[in-house]
Parts: C-alpha cells; sequence; structure tokens
C-alpha cells in the first residue's frame, strides 16, 4: 500500500497541527507494515528541508515552485491535483483540515475540530471564509475523516453532515519528553527565567479563543496568592486587546509573557507550577492540561470543547466563566496540599494513556478500512 501525507503544516508550524502532522508521521513511519511505502510531501522552494527525523518514511520535496503559488491555483480555479506534484499513490492524507484538487486515489482528511462554525468570532477572516467555502466540499470527497476527539467527532457528523461510520476519532498523543525532571533541572530553569516566586500557569498561543482576558481577571482576584501568572506562548491574531489587558490590569508587575518556551524546556516550566490553568472557550483536544498532568502539575480547566472529555476525572473541570467561583476554587486548591499532591499523582498515569504510537496504529487502521 503507498500512502502519501501532506506535511506542508509540519514544515509551516511549530505548534497546533504542525506539531499534530510531525509526531503522527514520525510514529506512522515506526508502525508500518512491511511491504508498505510512507511517502511525505511538502513544498521546499528555499531548500530548508526538514528539521525533524521521519524514520521509515521517504521525504518529497518539490523545489521548482513556490507551495504558495500551487496554493492558490487550488483556491482559485482547482487545478492542477494535489498529485501531478506528490506522484501516484493508493491513498493521500491531509492531516489540516482541507483535501486540494486530486485526480486519483483514495483521500483522507484531518478535521481537528469545527471551532470555525461554532465559533466564528474567533477565527481570522480569511481562513474562516477559505474553511467555510471549501469544508462541505472535503467531507463529501474524503473516503474517511479522522478527527481527535469524541466530542469533535459528533460535531462533524453534526455540522457536516458526515455518516458516523466515516468520522474515526483518534486521540492524540502525549510525548514522553513531559515528565516531570529533576528538582535541580526545573530550579536551574526558574532562574534562567527570573521566576522566583510561586507562579500559576498557562500554556498556548496568544489568541481569543483561549480567554486570556477572564484568567487575568480570575488572578486579579486571587488576594492571597503571593505569586506571578506566567502566559507561555507566541503571540496569535488579535493579540494586541490581551496584551492591553495585561498592561491594564492592576497586578501588571506579576503577569509574565514569556513568548515560545521550546518542548526540551516545557517540562520544567509545567513542573515548577503551582497550578496549571485553561480557561479556553473551546478545545478540539487540548496538548498542554495533559503535559502539565505528565508532568505532575495540578491541572484546573474549563469544559470548553473536548476538554472535560481529555483530562476526566484527574484534574478540576469548572463549568462556565464566573471570576468568583474561578478564584474561589483556586484559593481552595492552593490551600488543600494533599489535594494538590493526590492530582499530582493521578495526571502522569492519565496522561500515558495518550500515546503517539496507539494514534499512528489506529491511524493505519483507518488506511486499511479505507482501501479495503
Amino acid at each position: 500500500m503507498r500512502i502519501c501525507v501532506d506535511i506542508q503544516s509540519a514544515v509551516a508550524q511549530r505548534a497546533g497541527v504542525g506539531r499534530y502532522t510531525r509526531q503522527l508521521v514520525e510514529h506512522l513511519g515506526i508502525s508500518k507494515s512491511t511491504g508498505d511505502n510512507l511517502s511525505l510531501f511538502y513544498f521546499d522552494f528555499h531548500r530548508r528541508g526538514l528539521d525533524f527525523a521521519c524514520p521509515g518514511a521517504t521525504p518529497h520535496p518539490v523545489r521548482w515552485i513556490p507551495g504558495t503559488l500551487a496554493q492558490q491555483a487550488w483556491k482559485r480555479v482547482q487545478a492542477p491535483p494535489f498529485n501531478w506534484f506528490a506522484g501516484k499513490a493508493d491513498l493521500y492524507h491531509f492531516p489540516n483540515f482541507i483535501i486540494p484538487p486530486l485526480s486519483c486515489g483514495k483521500s483522507v482528511v484531518t478535521i481537528h475540530d469545527m471551532s470555525f462554525v461554532r465559533h466564528p468570532e474567533f477565527a481570522e477572516a480569511k481562513n474562516l471564509h477559505y474553511l467555510s467555502a471549501v469544508i462541505h466540499d472535503t467531507a463529501r470527497r474524503a473516503d474517511a475523516i479522522i478527527t481527535v476527539s469524541k466530542f469533535s467527532k459528533k460535531e462533524i457528523e453534526e455540522t457536516l453532515g458526515v455518516a458516523p461510520d466515516r468520522v474515526f476519532a483518534i486521540p492524540l498523543g502525549i510525548s514522553p519528553v513531559f515528565t516531570r525532571p529533576p528538582a535541580d533541572e526545573i530550579a536551574t530553569l526558574r532562574r534562567r527565567l527570573k521566576l522566583d516566586r510561586p507562579y500559576l500557569l498557562t500554556v498556548g498561543t496568544l489568541e481569543p479563543r483561549k480567554n486570556l482576558p477572564f484568567m487575568i481577571e480570575v488572578f486579579e482576584k486571587l488576594d492571597h496568592f503571593d505569586g506571578d501568572l506566567v502566559l507561555a506562548g507566541m503571540p496569535g491574531w488579535q493579540v494586541e486587546p490581551i496584551l492591553t489587558r495585561i498592561q491594564n490590569s492592576p497586578r501588571r508587575d506579576r503577569i509574565r509573557h514569556l513568548d515560545f518556551i521550546p518542548d526540551g524546556q516545557l517540562s520544567a516550566l509545567y513542573a515548577g507550577a503551582e497550578l496549571f490553568l485553561i480557561t479556553s472557550f473551546y478545545e478540539g483536544f487540548g496538548f498542554p492540561p495533559l503535559e502539565a498532568m505528565a508532568c505532575g502539575t495540578p491541572v484546573v480547566s474549563s469544559g470548553g470543547g473536548s476538554l472535560s472529555e481529555m483530562i476526566e476525572t484527574s484534574a478540576v473541570t469548572l463549568p462556565g466563566f464566573e471570576a468568583e467561583s474561578w478564584a474561589a476554587t483556586i484559593h481552595s486548591l492552593l490551600a488543600d496540599r494533599p489535594r494538590r499532591d493526590r492530582l499530582s499523582a493521578q495526571g502522569p498515569a492519565h496522561a500515558a494513556t495518550f500515546s503517539w504510537r496507539s494514534t499512528a496504529q489506529k491511524t493505519w487502521e483507518v488506511y486499511r478500512k479505507v482501501m479495503s
């Protein structure tokens, strides 16, 4: 069986879909059967190559045309077909929501969530217009749709009218790098980042969907917490109101924005936190709370999107967004060391149930089902 995966998102993005694609293809190559051929297609006009390993797979870069030019042609005239660039395969997998023009082979697409339908106010106008225009066509053409949670599977079935037997919920994995590091490693990172006080942590792109102004409001009500709020994540779409909210906060000197932190340092950052907070309106999966749990940090989370499904009973989940209630819960948890210790002990075992090897194996099962 010849499989071609479009890994353009892995080349272009560090987080989100890019992280999913990188981890998936690495483990697809490890998990493939004898006789299976795995090709990884991407445009590489600037000849930068790949900065990640893909054992068991064959990279297929196209360097004679910019990828943006091909993508504009797909959007405007629906040509030339993707396989004209990528070569012939039995099945093509598109991990980033949309199937481009395709004239041969079967197709599988990963639609991570339906946030752009449920919460269009949190989507960039250009992306919202494009996704809204083509997502129904993608759903119609796909031989199978993969998504990342049971919650998103139901959303896809309801919003796109797809039969349940064509949508497969395959949870993502948590990298084994996320484990509690030694105390001296945690201390070293805290000194380097000048995190001298206890801190509450959130990790993720700074964008409206994360509901960070609400998190700041909650932090302002934590009168008895003599520590910091740390926001670790790259600035995203419409970040300016978030940065303005930080500057206008009466506790702005206790709010730290660390921008992007590499995975190799994130474990120590997670492990050094008193609590991990996530106040998102909507998540299709949600890596950071599970990564924090893997590092033994107690989590307080909203129930936005699939979050309740992902963290189950191994974290504190709060319905709704009432700042006083959130602040009271966090105060109570900070004062209750035995409860925090129980959550710290439960977290790693729960996070360990999410493995990329399992994600890859279940993805191969979908490929074989489609081809059969």
